[in-house]
């Protein structure tokens, strides 16, 4: 009954378009007083859950990183740093078959890695690619579908944001999943998409007269000193994850400390000025992420008062017979969420309902969480409503018809690269201890 009439309840708002944080902290309120609990009692519960949730040590920790690394990935998109690694790409493959599609696979995976924004690389770098592609004879179609499709291969490359928030979630319901891990599982799943598009275009192109663009020596080398700050980041990001000797809070804040320094101080593309409206957009967005993420703590509260992640988990095991069945049932949950769920929102939700499932059936954490990532960033380009699919319709003026024509081959050569990962865990794991 309690289910009920809190799905109910979450439906009504949904249809009516009510902000996320209302839905969630409604269906949980509505269950919480289907209990005989008094008002005062869910607000106290609220509370507490809340304060704990910020003020737990390691997820203290994690959450530090979030408003750092998005000051840093907002000076980034405001500054040069698209049209750099541009050059730079096409300076250093553009004289391979196929060596455009690599340098805008590449190039948008980066920025979006440094961003932590898909569509802002669809808007800040695609405007630059896709007019490269198709003047180099790249089918106007394949050329659509690669830029609005590669926006969303940087979210399983560290800082990724969607990873920081699955830790904290993990850790607040007491399963240790540290942000180092995750943030090198991801990074051999992520390589993978890539070379399985790039396989991709090198084939759905073999008919066309691609010009190729000798390599020289001068360019390249004036394109790499050009680009030199922007490549420092991975190097220290990672860097102090493989050392061990510092957090990732400190991490965060050394990144976005160096970055703040080079785009007003050194490259000087940002005047000082305008960084505090940086700032504050860079933090309406973390904002908003965090109130998502308070009530969700509260929503999860609910769920395990209701027993309703131990009722799912029997439920599933007396249907599903393996690990592997409830894997690919999981695939397809993520992928019809992807197409109608923001991935902050789907997090939030779902996170808490799926990973005692998953533990229960012997599913890694720190695999589930780039299972997870990995669909989801999919989810992006996933009609009927996937966020790129319209900044994309918006930004090169197609409609979103074309859109879907154009990704659909992508979607699918995801997918089954998601399956594989999927079961194949060698590929999350590889790098974690």
């Amino acid at each position: 009954m309690k289910i009920t009439i809190s799905s109910v309840l979450v439906l009504l708002l949904i249809v009516f378009s009510a902000p996320l944080f209302v839905v969630i902290i409604s269906g949980a309120g509505i269950g919480w007083f289907s209990t005989g609990a008094e008002i005062e009692d869910f607000a106290l519960q609220t509370y507490f859950t809340i304060m704990g949730g910020f003020t737990d040590s390691s997820s203290a920790s994690v959450l530090k990183t979030l408003p750092l690394f998005a000051f840093a990935g907002f000076l980034l998109s405001e500054s040069k740093t698209a049209d750099r690694l541009i050059r730079l790409s096409q300076a250093s493959l553009g004289w391979m078959p196929g060596g455009l599609v690599l340098v805008s696979l590449l190039t948008c995976a980066f920025f979006t890695m440094l961003t932590g924004g898909s569509g802002v690389t669809i808007v800040a770098v695609g405007g630059l690619l896709y007019p490269a592609l198709v003047k180099s004879n790249y089918n106007e179609r394949f050329s659509l579908g690669l830029i609005t499709t590669s926006g969303s291969l940087g979210l399983l490359l560290p800082p990724a944001i969607p990873l920081i928030l699955f830790s904290v979630i993990a850790q607040q319901m007491e399963v240790n999943v540290e942000i180092s891990d995750l943030f090198l599982a991801g990074i051999l799943p992520a390589f993978l998409m890539i070379a399985v598009l790039f396989g991709w275009g090198l084939w759905a192109n073999r008919n066309q007269d691609i010009p190729l663009h000798a390599f020289r020596l001068k360019e390249f080398l004036s394109a790499l000193w050009e680009a030199k700050w922007e490549l420092m980041i991975p190097v220290v990001i990672i860097g102090g994850i493989a050392t061990g000797k510092v957090v990732i809070s400190e991490i965060a804040a050394v990144t976005a400390m160096y970055v703040f320094i080079i785009t007003v101080f050194v490259q000087k593309e940002i005047p000082l000025s305008k960084v505090s409206q940086i700032a504050l957009d860079s933090m309406k967005m973390v904002g908003g992420i965090l109130l998502i993420l308070a009530v969700a703590l509260v929503f999860s509260a609910y769920l395990i008062d209701a027993q309703i992640p131990s009722m799912l988990l029997s439920w599933i095991q007396e249907h599903v017979d393996s690990k592997w069945q409830f894997l690919i049932l999981l695939n397809i949950l993520l992928l019809l969420l992807g197409a109608i769920l923001d991935i902050f929102a789907a997090l939030v939700i779902m996170v808490p309902l799926l990973l005692p499932v998953a533990v229960g059936f012997g599913v890694d954490p720190v695999h589930l969480a780039i299972i997870f990532v990995a669909n989801m960033q999919i989810g992006y380009f996933t009609p009927p409503v996937g966020m790129n699919l319209f900044i994309a319709s918006s930004r090169f003026n197609k409609s979103i018809g074309e859109l879907y024509r154009a990704t659909l081959p992508y979607l699918f050569l995801l997918f089954a690269v998601v399956l594989l990962i999927t079961y194949v865990p060698w590929f999350s794991l590889v790098f974690v201890a």
